[in-house]
């Protein structure tokens, strides 16, 4: 058996300090949301008590789906690394961006600079990258991208999309267990101006090629959604909520998932335990469910 941690949205706190050229074009506005509300909702302190439950959990590997930094400032991406490198080693993270990560021009630039050991495959490969560890195949997929003002979609694209395809089909005549990681979910309830551009596109390749799970953050909600896949099957897309967020806040409160992955091929078993935070400060189990088997 395998153990897979999956958290996401850390948005790790609070924003550092930026000069007035920094805070040009989208940024300011950035900048602006979370002086108003964004920083009473992120805290440090929620994000330490997951990540120390986290831990204490023992995990085999550990899949992070995007959103470390805020508003794509440059000392973000420092911090970003320092916190990745207290999660675990490079081999045992893998991790995805999300729009914020992307958050202007630039961005792409330092975090692959920063992050670049936690975002690629075995052989070196970018997106969409494969790390395998013994029955499991984790694919990251990127849809973070540079967007306007007031945006945060997320788009695949076209390339990604043909190679991603390529892989399933390459990962699954190895019979291994195909975790697809991206940062928007494929199915949403959030606003247009927040949603996966190309989720059909994903959707349909799923449908075609098949994966035994999809794992993704964005909407900073516990959720679980079943995608169509080959010969009727369905697939789980699981979304868990923002690492650092506070109880008592309009999403739901901080938590992460727990995935237990053993059998083989054509027999697999995937039960998923999530963790959340309650008020009183304290990491529990708040639902175990049988996801595959």
């Amino acid at each position: 058996m395998i153990t897979l941690a999956h958290l996401s949205d850390p948005h790790l706190a609070p924003l550092p300090p930026a000069s007035f050229v920094e805070l040009a074009g989208k940024r300011l506005t950035g900048w602006l949301n979370w002086r108003r509300k964004r920083h009473l909702v992120h805290g440090r302190a929620t994000l330490k008590a997951i990540i120390a439950d986290l831990q204490a959990q023992g995990p085999d590997a550990i899949a992070v789906t995007g959103d470390i930094v805020n508003i794509g400032l440059p000392a973000e991406y420092a911090r970003g690394r320092e916190w990745l490198a207290s999660l675990g080693p490079a081999r045992d993270v893998s991790f995805i961006p999300g729009n914020h990560d992307i958050y202007v021009a630039g961005c792409a630039e330092m975090a692959a600079r920063e992050w670049g050991a936690y975002m690629q495959g075995d052989a070196g490969e970018s997106f969409p990258y494969v790390r395998r560890r013994r029955p499991v195949a984790l694919i990251g997929v990127l849809s973070g991208v540079v967007t306007a003002p007031f945006m945060a979609t997320g788009e695949i694209g076209p390339a990604q999309l043909q190679k991603l395809a390529a892989l399933l089909n390459k990962l699954k005549a190895e019979n291994l267990f195909r975790v697809v990681m991206i940062h928007h979910p494929p199915v949403s309830l959030a606003a247009h101006h927040k949603r996966l551009i190309d989720a059909d596109a994903l959707k349909a390749v799923i449908a075609a090629h098949g994966a035994e799970l999809l794992l993704h953050g964005h909407d900073h909600r516990s959720m679980l959604n079943w995608l169509d896949g080959p010969d009727d099957r369905k697939v789980p897309a699981v979304g868990v909520p923002s690492a650092s967020a506070k109880p008592g806040m309009d999403h739901d409160a901080a938590g992460y998932n727990l995935y237990r992955i053993n059998g083989t091929a054509g027999a697999w078993r995937c039960e998923s335990v999530s963790r959340g935070i309650g008020e009183d400060g304290k990491v529990s189990e708040i639902e175990h469910r049988r996801l595959i088997g």
